[in-house]
C-alpha cells in the first residue's frame, strides 16, 4: 500500500495495520531463526518498509492535531 493511500485511512484503521504489520515481522523473524531462511528474504524488507510508512503517516496525522491545536 502507498503512502498516499495510508493517509486516507483513519487513525483506528492505521493501528490495525500497524499492528498486523509488527505481527508479521516477528513471525518472519522467528521462521526464519526456526528453519533458516525462507524462500524470499526480501519479504522482510518489504514489511519493514511497510511498518515505516505506517509510522510516518501515523506521525504526519498525530502532528497535525498538534500544529492545529498550538496555533489556535
Amino acid at each position: 500500500m502507498k503512502a498516499h493511500e495510508l493517509r486516507e485511512l483513519s487513525v483506528a484503521e492505521l493501528d490495525t495495520r500497524l499492528k498486523d504489520e509488527l505481527e508479521a515481522i516477528k513471525q518472519i523473524r522467528f521462521n526464519k531463526s526456526v528453519a533458516g531462511p525462507g524462500d524470499n528474504p526480501a519479504k522482510l524488507r518489504t514489511h519493514r518498509r511497510q511498518l515505516a510508512r505506517i509510522k510516518t503517516v501515523f506521525a504526519e496525522k498525530s502532528g497535525d492535531e498538534l500544529v492545529n491545536e498550538s496555533t489556535d
